[in-house]
C-alpha cells in the first residue's frame, strides 16, 4: 500500500469536497424555504393548495434522487433551449426534491405546538401569520432542528449521486484519482473516513441538539 498518493493528490481531493459543500450548502439555502411554504400548503384549508402541495411532497418522495437528477440533467436544457451547466441542473434537482422532505419536518414541527395555542393567538387578536410568527414557529423550530440536522448529513451524503451525471465533487475526483494512480484502496478508505468524521460531526450535533429539547 502507498498512503502517499492521498498527499499528492489532496488539493484535488479537497477542491471536490469544497463543491460537495457548496452543492449540500446551495440546496439547504433554498429547499428549506421552499419546504416551509410547502408546509404551509399542506396545512392550508383551502382544497386545491393541500392537495396540490400533496401531490408535489408524495410524487417526490416516492421517487428516488438519481431519478430526479436524470430528469432535470436532460429536461431542463431541452426546455430552456441551452444547456445549464452540470452543477446548476444538479442544484435544482437536488432543491426540488429534498423541499419535499424538509417540507414534511417543518409541517410536523408545526403541528407538534397544540392547536390550543394557534387559538390563543386568535383570542388576543393576531392574525394567521402573526398566529405563526410569534407563538406557533418559535417552539416548533426547536423541536425540528434535530430532524433539520439529520436531514442534512442525509443531504451531504446525497452529494455523491451528482457523480451519475460528471460532477467532479469529491467521490468523483476521488474516482478519478483511482483510475490514475490504481491506489483504489487507500483512496476509497481516506474517502469513507473523510465521510465518516464529517456525518458522525452532524449525527454527534443532532444528538446534543435532541438532548437539549
Amino acid at each position: 500500500m502507498d498512503w502517499t498518493v492521498i498527499p499528492k493528490n489532496l488539493g484535488f481531493l479537497f477542491e471536490g469536497l469544497i463543491v460537495s459543500f457548496q452543492l449540500a450548502g446551495l440546496t439547504l439555502a433554498l429547499a428549506l424555504p421552499l419546504g416551509s411554504i410547502i408546509a404551509l400548503g399542506r396545512l392550508s384549508s383551502r382544497k386545491w393548495i393541500y392537495y396540490l402541495t400533496s401531490a408535489f411532497v408524495h410524487g417526490l418522495r416516492a421517487n428516488p434522487l438519481l431519478l430526479i437528477v436524470f430528469w432535470f440533467y436532460f429536461l431542463v436544457p431541452i426546455i430552456i433551449g441551452r444547456p445549464i451547466g452540470d452543477f446548476t441542473s444538479v442544484l435544482i434537482a437536488f432543491v426540488v426534491f429534498y423541499s419535499a422532505y424538509f417540507a414534511e419536518i417543518v409541517r410536523s414541527g408545526i403541528q407538534s405546538v397544540g392547536r390550543g395555542q394557534i387559538w390563543a393567538g386568535y383570542s388576543i387578536g393576531l392574525t394567521y401569520f402573526q398566529t405563526m410568527r410569534y407563538i406557533i414557529l418559535p417552539p416548533a423550530l426547536r423541536r425540528m432542528v434535530p430532524l433539520l440536522v439529520t436531514q442534512t448529513i442525509i443531504l451531504f451524503q446525497g452529494t455523491t449521486v451528482a457523480f451519475i451525471i460528471g460532477l467532479k465533487e469529491f467521490l468523483h475526483r476521488t474516482s478519478l484519482v483511482s483510475e490514475r494512480t490504481l491506489k483504489s484502496f487507500e483512496l476509497y478508505i481516506f474517502a469513507a473516513v473523510v465521510y465518516l468524521v464529517i456525518c458522525y460531526s452532524g449525527s454527534f450535533l443532532s444528538r446534543r441538539l435532541e438532548v437539549k429539547q
